[in-house]
């Protein structure tokens, strides 16, 4: 069973950065999208950024300009690098890669970012 394990989430000033790394317990073949979503507290699970298998990267109107998401598909690898870090920023971000060879989409199991005013 493939285990997506996230790290660099913590607690930051606002206006910091912080940057996440998700990494994959083995090869996934048939990487078409990579992505962020988070769950800020007390509210629904929302998307973060996603970058598609050409490279194409997509972003939430809300962290555009601000954030920067990269990854490997070789490596099963995602990053998120977070700039300019909001207090609404707070929550618990989970990375997840969908396979096109499966059907199926792998999650993190989360990891919390905590941005102080």
């Amino acid at each position: 069973q493939v285990q997506l394990v996230e790290s660099g989430g913590g607690l930051v000033q606002a206006g910091g950065s912080l940057r996440l790394s998700c990494a994959a317990s083995e090869t996934i073949s048939g990487i078409h999208v990579m992505g962020w979503d988070r769950q800020p507290p007390g509210k629904e699970r929302e998307s973060v950024a996603l970058v598609r298998s050409g490279g194409v990267t997509e972003y939430a109107d809300y962290v555009k300009g601000r954030f920067t998401i990269s990854g490997d598909n070789a490596k099963a690898t995602v990053y998120l690098q977070m700039n300019s870090l909001k207090p609404e920023d707070t929550g618990v971000y989970y990375c997840k890669i969908y396979s096109w060879r499966t059907g199926q989409y792998y999650w993190g199991q989360g990891t919390q970012v905590t941005v102080s005013s």
